[in-house]
């Protein structure tokens, strides 16, 4: 009996990929930077679930030795003697997908036996894939060196992205592959077929795009037309926190199998309910959901709505799922909001600044929101959800002037530029802010005007008038309310 190995593959530099530029001048089968970014996010995700279910179809071994798949990566188990079959598999499936996506993506895999603790064995398989990205050309074909044509030039590779995973996409009920493109996957068709739906074995693939005026998907601009308050339309990125750290204590390979199923199918399934919601649907649209992140677009208020959903939702799939788990890896999540300053700004240009978004919210800690170019905590979030409420009163209900939060936003910017102590949040004279409140409204002083102006000086700069620091979540809720007060 042979022994048996395991097979990880894994597609590098998605982020890139996602990245490149839209083909510049009107393409002649009308693609357009929405149904591009689209297509391409999930073309790139279903490689990872359909190549090792084709890998297993062609070698003709059962769908059981299917450990874990999607999320940029998957995990086979395999007979040994069929390693070199396997190899040449993925030879051709990664020489097409490295030609139709210009050189920015890179499927490599590693394989080793079934043979110790799995923590030697992942740190065997990390080791195989650290020596193929150290040495990227060993065993590369001969035309490896030769120059990729400029992105947008090859236009039928371009179209395949828009053609297949296009508005038509949304109605496919299966994905499948063949040999005679090995890194392509079609939808409806092919020598081997996988349900998307309707099926215990359906690939988890959120789809959801909000739709346009009149057929097919919602440009941004329309998108931005949808919104409350000022029409701005932008991206919303999140991640789970230390996500890497949690997949490397695992102990089991079991462990890895269902965690990774769990994550993946988390972000598949609740991405997709909630942009199916009254509020959601026409509003946002689904980028891409992975293992452990996703991305969409939409109006900026739904994304700000979505994104305290994902999390709460997120919080609850922790307490049901990961409660027995010891430490705190993996068990938040940190998401970024980036506006598009113009409607017609490229969706890539707006995705790309998510993204840096993203990372600095990560990296400046863990279980946040960067929001309105500021970073605050899940339950500030929370905070200024309320407050901005109490500011649209102000505004709507006692007859402020809605410069007065244009005004109120000033205190803050004096506090992180003047010297000494309002450097460090602080601001001099601050009676002058509750003057300023003081004076809204014309003189009204009934009783409820009162008492939401006296919480509204608490909530922002807290209760001393001379002590008073301005919150984190006192500048997100004015711009808050301030984009909600424009038209």
């Amino acid at each position: 009996m042979s022994v048996q190995i395991f097979l990880q593959g894994h597609v590098f530099g998605i982020e890139d990929f996602l990245r490149l530029p839209a083909p510049s001048g009107e393409a002649p089968w009308g693609v357009c930077g929405e149904n591009l970014i689209i297509g391409r996010s999930r073309w790139a995700s279903l490689l990872t679930e359909v190549l090792p279910r084709a890998l297993l179809e062609e070698l003709g071994l059962p769908k059981a030795l299917l450990g874990s798949s999607g999320g940029r990566q998957f995990l086979l188990i395999l007979p040994g003697e069929t390693r070199e079959a396997a190899g040449e598999f993925l030879e051709k499936a990664a020489a097409e997908i490295r030609d139709l996506s210009g050189g920015a993506l890179r499927l490599l895999w590693a394989a080793t036996e079934n043979l110790g603790d799995w923590a030697v064995v992942r740190r065997r398989l990390r080791d195989g894939f650290a020596g193929r990205l150290d040495h990227p050309a060993a065993g590369a074909p001969e035309d490896f060196f030769e120059p990729f044509e400029q992105a947008g030039e090859a236009g039928h590779e371009w179209n395949y992205f828009v053609s297949v995973f296009g508005p038509a996409f949304n109605e496919a009920k299966t994905v499948g592959w063949s040999p005679e493109t090995p890194g392509r996957v079609l939808a409806g068709e092919g020598k081997h077929q996988w349900p998307l739906t309707d099926s215990r074995e359906a690939i988890p693939l959120a789809r959801h795009t909000a739709p346009a005026d009149g057929a097919g998907i919602a440009d941004p601009p329309a998108l931005a037309s949808r919104a409350e308050g000022r029409k701005v339309w932008g991206v919303l990125r999140g991640d789970v926190d230390n996500f890497e750290f949690r997949i490397r204590r695992l102990t089991t390979i079991e462990e890895h199998v269902k965690l990774s199923l769990l994550y993946r199918r988390f972000f598949a399934g609740e991405l997709e309910v909630l942009c199916s919601l009254p509020e959601f649907w026409q509003k946002v649209s689904i980028i891409y959901t992975g293992g452990n992140d996703f991305a969409v677009f939409g109006a900026w208020d739904a994304l700000i709505a979505l994104a305290r959903e994902v999390q709460r939702l997120f919080h609850r799939f922790n307490e049901e799922n990961l409660k027995e788990i010891p430490g705190a890896e993996g068990k938040t999540i940190s998401m970024a909001l980036a506006m598009a300053p113009e409607p017609e700004t490229p969706l890539v240009e707006v995705f790309g600044e998510a993204g840096r978004r993203l990372e600095y919210a990560k990296a400046a800690g863990r279980d946040c929101f960067h929001v309105f170019g500021h970073l605050v905590e899940w339950r500030q979030l929370a905070q200024a959800a309320e407050l901005h409420e109490n500011l649209e009163r102000l505004v709507t209900e006692f007859g402020g002037s809605p410069s007065l939060l244009g005004d109120l936003i000033r205190f803050y910017r004096r506090a992180g530029t003047a010297a000494g102590s309002a450097a460090e949040g602080r601001f001099h004279r601050p009676w002058r802010y509750h003057r300023r409140l003081s004076l809204v409204a014309a003189g009204a002083r009934d009783r409820e005007y009162q008492r939401l102006r006296s919480r509204l000086v608490a909530d922002l700069i807290g209760k001393s008038a001379a002590q008073a620091k301005l919150r984190p979540g006192g500048r997100v809720a004015l711009e808050w309310a301030k984009l909600l007060s424009e038209d």
